[in-house]
């Protein structure tokens, strides 16, 4: 027999506004919209901290995000330059290769084991409740220190991710003592965006582009990939998963 599934996934159109400029429009899904705009904005350098958000509003049928910042205001007025990125979602980013090459070098020290990675994918999985209801949601997670896992979901991967970066810079985590596991590719961009947060560990059911690993390589962040039953590939190997 076949499982039927009890929903479809959904996705909204959300305004982002940002110091009364109307930055774009985002595919999302409605929940944990505090911690997206706190992770986009921080992802691409909006901000450099949580205080930089001053100011947070979000319209009661959540359709629309309205921020002060006290950031990168030339950035934000360069936002002509936005680039339509290829992740679910329609996400955009405003990262660039020059944006890039300032970025500095992941410092982590953690360690971990690809057996371990497996069984907190499965357990991640097992607590997503809108993938468990849908089947077509992306989700992202942070492993904690004390081995917990605290987990985000969108219609988007890298909204996914975008939430629980947004999450932990609220919560005041440090990124070096984190692992960040995800349902989606790993692309240039949510590397960009792991790398610039800080975490020294990245891992996905599924592949990672060749962009991506290149640009791990460069900025000392470990990627796994295919992490799915028993099998998992460590792209960078940089020493901090073990395989054995």
């Amino acid at each position: 027999m076949v499982e039927r599934k009890k929903g479809c996934p959904e996705e909204y159109p959300v305004r982002l506004i940002v110091n009364d400029i109307q930055l774009a429009i985002f595919q999302l899904t409605k929940g944990d919209l505090t911690d997206w705009a706190y992770g986009y904005l921080f992802s691409e350098r909006l901000i450099h901290k949580k205080e930089d958000l001053q100011q947070l509003w979000i319209s009661e049928d959540q359709s629309v995000i309205k921020v002060r910042i006290s950031g990168d205001i030339e950035r934000l007025l360069a936002f002509k330059e936005k680039h339509h990125t290829a992740g679910c979602g329609n996400g955009i980013t405003f990262f660039s290769m020059t944006d890039i090459s300032k970025f500095q070098k992941v410092e982590c020290s953690l360690k971990t084991t690809q057996t371990k990675l497996m069984e907190k994918m499965r357990k991640f999985y097992d607590l997503s409740p809108l993938y468990l209801e849908t089947g077509g949601m992306h989700g992202a997670c942070v492993l904690l220190p004390n081995h917990s896992l605290e987990i985000r979901e969108d219609i988007g991967r890298h909204n996914a991710v975008d939430k629980i970066i947004g999450h932990c810079l609220q919560s005041d985590y440090n990124p070096k003592q984190l692992i960040l596991l995800t349902t989606g590719r790993v692309s240039y961009e949510m590397l960009s965006k792991v790398a610039n947060y800080g975490i020294g560990i990245i891992a996905s059911r599924t592949a990672a582009t060749l962009q991506a690993v290149q640009l791990a390589k460069v900025l000392d962040v470990e990627v796994v990939g295919y992490l799915r039953g028993k099998m998992g590939i460590v792209y960078t190997e940089l020493g901090r998963v073990e395989t054995s």
